[in-house]
C-alpha cells in the first residue's frame, strides 16, 4: 500500500481496486512476522474492518455516492476513544479502565468520511516523550536503516510505522509538542499539527488541555490537506499560492542552535531550492524565541496539567507507569495555583510577541528537529541520555505549540540519506494557507 490517500480514493473510485484489497493488504503487512505490526500497533480492528470494506464496496458496486475516504484503511493512535474499547494510551495502568462509551469526535468524523480503522496505534505511555519508547509494548523501529533499531520518533510512533510500512494509508495522532511532526521528520514522511483548537478533542485523553491538538500522518501534503479538511470539517479547499514572492523566515535563535551536521545540510540545500524557485527566504533574529524556557520553564505547563488528570491514577499504581514518563508528571504536584496562572499569562504574551514578530512573512521555516533518529540503544543508554534526546527531538516543534500555532514537516533530505524534516509554521488560524505553502514546498524539493 505504498501509495497515497488521494491515489488510493482515485483507485476504488474507478474500481481498480476494492477496500478489501487494501484492508487485507494493511492486515497482511500487520501480521508480517518480519515486519513491526505487532509492536506498531495495540488493536487490530481485523473484523470490523473486513466488515466495513465490504459494505463500502457494496455500495460502490451499486453507484452510491460516497464520502472522501471511503474504503481507505487509516490507523488512529491509542489515545483517542472508540465506543466499545479501551482508551489505554499506550500504558498498563488503564488496562483495567471501562470501555469507552462513545467514539472521540476525531473519530467520528473519520467513520463519516468512510475511513476503515485499521487499528489503534502504539505510542509513548500517556503521549509523554518525542522519542517513541514504550517498555510495556515494545518501540517499533525506525522505517530508515532498520537494522540499527532506531527510534521511531513519539509519541505517535506506530502511527508514523504504520504508514511507513505499509498497514495504514494513514495515520492520526495527537501533538502537544511534536508529537505528529517528529515522527515523520525521522522518518521521511509529513505530518501536520493544526492550530489547538481546530480539531475537536472531546474523547482524546488529554496530556496538556492547553497545548494538545490533533492532526494527520501521510505520505504527502495533499494527503494530509484531505485529512485536515475532514478532521476540522472545514469545506474550503486550499487557497491558490506560489513559490514566487513567498516571504519565509528562518528564526536564527534556538531554532538552528547546535544542530547535527546532516541537518545543516539538508537544511541549507531546501532553502537554496526555495530561494531559486523566487521564495525570499530571510534570517530572523526572532529573540523571542528565547523567552520559551522562560515562559514554560522544564514543561511545567504539561507537567501542571497532566498532573490534574493523572494524579487519582498514580495513587492507586504510581508503580505501573513507565518510570521515565512519571518523573515528568511528578513535578505537577509542585506548581501552585498561582504559579500556573502566572504560566499561562507569560503564555498569552508570548503568543502575541511571536505573532507580532511573525506578522511580515507567509511562514517560518525551520528544522524539525536537530538530529535524525538516534538508536534505541542511545536513548537507552541512561536516563541522562534519555532526556537529552527527548530535549532535543521536542526543541523547535513545541515553540509552534507555545506559540499557539500550526506547523506542517515535509522530507527535506537527498534519498538514500537519513530522514530529516523541514518544518513550515505559520501563527494560529493559518492552517489552510501553511498546508498550501507546504504543496509548493513539497513540489520544489521533490525537483
Amino acid at each position: 500500500m505504498f501509495v497515497t490517500v488521494t491515489e488510493l480514493a482515485r483507485a476504488l473510485s474507478a474500481r481498480r481496486i476494492s477496500s478489501r484489497q487494501l484492508v487485507e493488504q494493511a492486515l497482511a503487512a500487520i501480521d508480517d512476522t518480519n515486519g513491526e505490526g505487532k509492536r506498531a500497533f495495540l488493536d487490530v480492528h481485523r473484523e470490523a474492518a473486513l466488515t466495513a470494506a465490504d459494505r463500502i464496496d457494496a455500495e460502490r458496486k451499486r453507484g452510491a455516492a460516497l464520502p472522501a475516504l471511503a474504503g481507505i484503511p487509516i490507523s488512529i493512535k491509542d489515545n483517542f476513544d472508540e465506543a466499545g474499547v479501551i482508551t489505554r494510551a499506550g500504558s498498563t495502568v488503564l488496562a483495567q479502565a471501562p470501555a469507552a462509551a462513545r467514539d472521540a469526535a476525531a473519530v467520528e468524523r473519520l467513520r463519516a468520511a468512510g475511513a476503515v480503522i485499521i487499528g489503534r496505534t502504539n505510542m509513548t505511555e500517556f503521549a509523554y516523550s518525542g522519542l517513541g519508547i514504550n517498555p510495556h509494548y515494545g518501540t517499533p523501529k525506525n522505517a530508515f536503516d532498520r537494522a540499527a533499531a532506531r527510534i521511531p520518533g513519539g509519541s505517535s510512533s506506530g502511527a508514523v510505522i504504520s504508514v511507513t510500512d505499509g498497514m495504514a494509508a494513514a495515520a492520526i495522532g495527537t501533538d502537544t509538542g511534536g508529537s505528529v511532526r517528529i515522527p515523520p521528520a525521522l522518518n521521511g514522511l509529513v505530518g501536520f499539527k493544526p492550530t489547538a483548537r481546530r480539531v475537536p478533542l472531546e474523547g482524546v485523553l488529554p496530556l496538556s488541555l492547553t497545548l494538545d491538538s490533533a492532526g494527520p500522518i501521510a505520505r504527502c501534503v495533499a494527503d494530509c490537506a484531505l485529512l485536515d479538511q475532514v478532521l476540522s470539517a472545514e469545506a474550503a479547499e486550499l487557497p491558490a499560492v506560489t513559490l514566487k514572492g513567498a516571504r519565509f523566515a528562518v528564526p536564527q535563535t534556538i531554532a538552528l542552535d547546535d544542530v547535527s551536521p546532516a541537518v545543516a545540510t539538508a537544511l541549507a540545500a531546501a532553502l537554496s531550492r526555495l530561494s531559486a524557485a523566487g521564495a525570499v527566504v530571510t534570517e530572523l533574529p526572532l529573540p523571542e524565541f528565547a523567552r520559551g524556557a522562560e515562559v514554560n520553564p522544564r514543561g511545567a505547563l504539561s507537567s501542571a496539567e497532566a498532573y490534574w488528570w493523572h494524579r487519582a491514577w498514580i495513587d492507586k499504581g504510581a508503580a505501573q507507569y513507565d518510570p521515565r514518563v512519571l518523573m515528568r508528571i511528578k513535578p505537577g504536584e509542585a506548581i501552585t495555583a498561582a504559579d500556573y496562572l502566572e504560566i499561562l499569562q507569560q503564555r498569552r504574551r508570548f503568543v502575541r510577541e511571536v505573532d507580532a514578530a511573525a506578522a511580515g512573512f507567509d511562514a517560518l521555516l525551520m528544522p524539525t528537529t536537530p538530529d535524525t533518529a538516534p538508536t534505541i540503544a542511545e536513548v537507552l543508554a541512561s536516563d541522562d541520555s534519555y532526556f537529552r534526546f527527548n530535549g532535543r527531538m521536542l526543541r523547535n516543534p513545541s515553540l509552534v505549540n507555545l506559540f499557539d500555532g500550526c506547523a506542517l514537516t515535509l522530507p527535506c533530505h537527498a534519498p538514500g540519506d537519513a530522514p530529516v524534516g523541514l518544518m513550515i509554521a505559520g501563527t494560529q488560524e493559518r492552517d489552510r494557507q501553511i498546508l498550501a505553502l507546504g504543496l509548493a514546498v513539497e513540489a520544489a524539493l521533490r525537483r
